[in-house]
């Protein structure tokens, strides 16, 4: 069977980005989950910061997965993935010199896209998980990470949230990471369709939303004629396999006392001990002066 090289799946990312359709992603989280996606049509998938922090980790999404160990979980999985696969690199993993750093890394490890976002992170202790940075940084990030870029073909997609800003200003955002040079733009937070025209008809580049299945979103026509050509839904699948592995094993130790009720966002939150890490954050983040 004929294998597809890395820059074949940039080739057909960037014939995605450039059609009239809009199309779904398939949660990867490892080379199994990317060959199953694969077979079964998919013609995206992403690999999730948060996912891989679960996966390598075992860490709630607190921003504490490094470079190396996100690179090295999407080598695995670029080196048997016969679908485009699209990096949540969250904010670059640093300032925009890291940035460059990520992108090296990235691009050596296969992806044909990723994404960098303008969300301040690691979150500030007190501060809201969705701050965010200065335009005028998340747009050196994204010439930044343009200039570490050496095959083309690779997409550079600006993430922010628009779910927390006056819309003039995700607009005059948006509007300036198109200008530095990003190959797209990735939203989250997107309300509605009101929400996501009045930004959209403002961007010239192709849109990724993150609409974690919002139900007001939910028409992939009127999504693409809004210029939306891949929409991020969760991560249902990695989930479900959390959900399957405690069901498998609680029964391979013929627990049958009472059936397991625990959904897989519970089991999740119970295996992450996220109480832990909030705890540790109040003891040694809130430093007084």
């Amino acid at each position: 069977m004929s294998r597809l090289s890395h820059q074949d799946l940039r080739r057909s990312f960037r014939q995605l980005l450039a059609s009239d359709s809009c199309y779904h992603t398939a949660s990867v989280f490892d080379p199994m989950s990317a060959r199953i996606a694969a077979d079964l049509g998919f013609e995206v998938g992403i690999l999730g910061g948060s996912v891989a922090s679960l996966q390598v980790l075992g860490a709630p999404d607190f921003a504490l997965i490094t470079l190396s160990e996100f690179a090295e979980q999407a080598t695995r999985i670029g080196r048997v993935a016969q679908l485009p696969v699209i990096a949540d690199a969250d904010h670059g993993y640093g300032n925009a010199l890291n940035v460059m750093r990520t992108i090296i890394e990235l691009e050596r490890a296969g992806v044909a896209a990723l994404t960098i976002e303008d969300t301040l992170l690691p979150a500030q202790f007190g501060r809201k998980s969705t701050d965010l940075i200065s335009v005028s940084e998340g747009v050196g990030k994204i010439r930044a990470a343009l200039e570490a870029r050496v095959d083309p073909e690779m997409a550079i997609i600006a993430r922010t949230n628009a779910g927390i800003l006056p819309v003039q200003e995700i607009i005059s955002r948006t509007r300036q990471y198109e200008r530095a040079g990003a190959d797209g733009i990735c939203m989250v937070g997107v309300q509605n369709f009101e929400h996501l025209e009045q930004i959209s008809e403002n961007l010239t580049v192709p849109l990724m939303l993150v609409t974690y299945g919002n139900p007001l979103l939910r028409d992939d026509k009127r999504l693409a004629e809004l210029g939306v050509r891949v929409t991020i839904d969760g991560h249902g699948a990695y989930f479900a396999a959390i959900k399957a592995t405690y069901d498998s094993l609680r029964e391979q130790r013929q627990i049958f006392t009472q059936a397991s009720d625990l959904s897989a966002t519970e089991l999740t939150h119970t295996y992450t001990q996220p109480e832990e890490y909030i705890r540790w954050a109040e003891e040694y983040m809130s430093v007084k002066e």
